[in-house]
């Protein structure tokens, strides 16, 4: 689920971090399409790549669709405002994970 994908991105960045790697990440909650070759496809996934190239080096940033499905989770959020991603039709409001 989205709280999982969160916490295992920002345990990667301390992981990442201990080997003097930044790390960044985007992520993005929405259906795939699964490959027979095991890969996937689909807008959720071109989606979260373009969330992973907003966020800037050690930071974890999210689509606003992803806050609304772990609302009452212990994760905090601050807004980096809304931003046009290529290839995305119309605008998406991206937060960084603060908790």
């Amino acid at each position: 689920g989205p709280t999982r994908a969160i916490k295992a991105a920002r345990a990667a960045q301390v992981d990442a971090a201990e080997l003097g790697i930044n790390l960044r990440a985007g992520l993005h909650t929405g259906e795939i399409i699964e490959r027979a070759d095991g890969d996937v496809a689909g807008i959720a996934v071109h989606i979260a790549a373009r969330v992973a190239g907003e966020a800037d080096a050690d930071e974890v940033l999210v689509s606003r669709t992803t806050t609304d499905l772990v609302a009452g989770s212990s994760l905090r959020f601050e807004d980096r405002g809304t931003h046009v991603l290529k290839g995305i039709e119309g605008e998406r409001q991206l937060f960084a994970v603060t908790s």
